[in-house]
């Protein structure tokens, strides 16, 4: 008896629907079967603002959270809303679907970047530890800080935030915007000055920002926080009688270097110069720290006009011109004979 061979006609329309159904299966299990395609260990991703989702995909490969790209571009395109992940920094679970590990970074929280912003610094150099943390760049920070709508926003009416970026350790999200991170600093500044604080300031005949001002200048005129109620002291006794300031820090802002000043560094035109300007300068000249504001609320009661470094790390104090040049050559002989 003859067989009746199977035509090639008939061959491909039995084979080829297999095949497509082995292929389907094989990318819903690249899809949705947890360890396929996926790193058996915890791994950590950097997702940058604005990366497209091809970049993002090879990114995860080169991170070693994925070892087949085309599986996790194709679940992304083919279910579109997890086509869409923000900027951040992820640590992924090991051993994740290709579509467990979309859907992870589109609904868990970004990985938080501690930052600590000590007293004292400018806008810039503030700006310049935040850059090297986040993924900002300091300019973004600066021009973020001088942006006039964010400035209306929190009420300030300067040229920028300079004093109001409040220093402390926080928590920042990795991929925080400039803005965010700006205003983020102004609340805590906003949150420090309370109602009774500022108060207790307006009984001294100051604003919010004269006080942020004379604590900026306190904050770098000593690393002290037992004297800078006595530094307070002396500046807000020379405003009472109209006496220029004549605080160094505010010469050293005004040239834009804080180094060793010289005689000619006193004629320097800015309003900033207290040696030539009567009252406070424009505005802070740094992010005073609690004790500074703290002390330029509640300063010491003295009758101090002067101080001068002892040459190590404090200052003596003078009521009087003739006690200030005794402490003058008390500081320079101490120096004569190190």
């Amino acid at each position: 008896m003859q067989l009746n061979p199977l035509s090639r006609k008939n061959i491909g329309k039995t084979v080829l629907p297999g095949l497509a159904v082995a292929a389907a299966l094989s990318l819903l299990a690249l899809a949705f079967v947890p360890g396929l395609n996926t790193s058996g260990e915890t791994t950590r991703v950097a997702v940058h603002r604005g990366d497209s989702f091809s970049t993002i995909v090879a990114g995860l490969q080169r991170a070693g959270t994925i070892r087949l790209r085309w599986p996790v571009s194709l679940t992304g395109r083919l279910i579109g809303r997890l086509h869409h992940i923000k900027p951040g920094r992820y640590t992924i679970p090991p051993a994740m679907s290709s579509y467990q590990l979309l859907a992870y970074m589109r609904g868990s929280s970004q990985d938080e970047v501690r930052i600590t912003i000590p007293e004292g610094l400018d806008l810039h150099r503030t700006a310049a530890i935040l850059a090297r943390e986040l993924d900002i760049d300091s300019a973004s920070i600066v021009r973020a800080a001088s942006d006039a709508r964010l400035l209306r926003r929190h009420a300030l009416t300067a040229e920028n935030a300079e004093g109001y970026l409040f220093p402390g350790t926080y928590n920042f999200v990795w991929a925080a915007t400039p803005e965010e991170t700006v205003s983020f600093l102004i609340e805590r500044c906003r949150a420090f000055c309370s109602d009774s604080l500022l108060q207790a300031a307006k009984a001294k005949g100051l604003t919010e920002r004269e006080l942020l001002t004379l604590a900026s200048i306190v904050e770098a005129e000593t690393p002290l926080d037992e004297e800078k109620p006595l530094v307070a002291s002396v500046y807000l006794n020379r405003l009472k009688k109209g006496m220029r300031l004549q605080a160094d820090p505010t010469v050293q802002y005004a040239i834009g270097e804080s180094r060793r000043l010289y005689y000619r560094d006193l004629e320097t035109d800015s309003p900033y110069n207290t040696y030539r300007v009567r009252g406070l300068p424009p505005g802070p000249i740094c992010s005073p720290g609690a004790a500074s504001i703290m002390a330029a609320t509640n300063p010491a009661r003295t009758n101090y006009l002067y101080f001068v470094a002892t040459g190590r790390g404090g200052h003596y104090f003078a009521s009087t011109l003739s006690g200030h040049a005794a402490n003058v050559r008390r500081y320079r002989s101490a120096r004569s004979s190190r």
